[in-house]
């Protein structure tokens, strides 16, 4: 078999109890169904077929794609050959479960597709760049959009560090696991996805400013305005945009979108 392709971000990972603490931390049960991004090799697949009722796998490499089937006869697994982010989940059960050891440059894009998607699964498990990983689960003080994105939707922790040595050909730097339960999703009556992230992405378009500054200038709205809605939801104007939680957020628009028709 070939090598893993560089441009597409393939690094094989073979060891046993990394991919069993994978599937571990989806909870994978008999009765589930999984849909694996990236199967790459077969080797979590492997662990997979092993729990699960079914395994989806969505193989963006057609070489891989073609391949892997004959790997396991006579299981339950269906593969996709297709862009994980063009993939229709809307055929899959309620509560279906992802599970992935993912190319480091579709991290972002993918949590956002899961968090986002019409039909949700109810864990998404991904072995990720730490960096990564540590910004989705990062508490005030630490946060960024990407990780206001995904705990908005999920209960998100992380799991085992994984050496860049176990990877064929290792990675430049070491990855780690990272699950995210997916919770209701609960924001004020007038308050949508669209109106939070337009408050969330002004808040950080300037994010070395303090808030009353980057707010003002992301928002188009006098600072002075922005510095009064902020005390009403009683959040310094001092404060930087990483030093909110997702809470404060969702109570500074609550807010802004009260006192303004914008």
């Amino acid at each position: 078999m070939a090598g893993p392709k560089k441009h597409l971000g393939q690094h094989w990972l073979h060891d046993r109890f990394v991919l069993d603490h994978i599937a571990d931390c989806a909870d994978v049960q008999a009765g589930d169904t999984v849909l694996e991004v990236g199967p790459g090799l077969g080797t979590l697949t492997s662990i997979l077929l092993a729990r699960a009722q079914k395994v989806i796998s969505v193989e963006f490499d057609e070489d891989l794609a073609r391949k892997l089937p004959g790997q396991f006869p006579g299981k339950n697994l269906e593969v996709i050959h297709q862009d994980i982010l063009e993939y229709d989940t809307s055929h899959l059960p309620e509560g279906y479960k992802v599970v992935a050891n993912v190319p480091y440059y579709i991290t972002s894009k993918i949590i956002k597709k899961f968090m986002t998607d019409s039909n949700k699964p109810s864990v998404v498990s991904l072995l990720i760049q730490k960096e990564v990983a540590e910004r989705v689960a990062a508490g005030p003080g630490d946060m960024s959009i990407l990780a206001v994105s995904a705990q908005l939707y999920a209960d998100v922790s992380l799991g085992d560090v994984v050496p860049a040595e176990l990877f064929t050909p290792p990675p430049k730097v070491d990855s780690q696991v990272v699950t995210l339960r997916i919770k209701p999703l609960e924001l004020p009556d007038g308050i949508d996805e669209k109106q939070l992230f337009r408050v969330v992405k002004a808040g950080f378009s300037a994010k070395r400013k303090k808030l009353r500054s980057s707010l003002s200038g992301g928002l188009a709205t006098p600072k002075e305005e922005i510095a009064s809605m902020l005390k009403e939801a009683q959040i310094s104007g001092d404060d930087r945009a990483e030093e909110l939680s997702v809470q404060q957020w969702i109570k500074f628009a609550q807010v802004y979108y009260g006192t303004t028709r914008s």
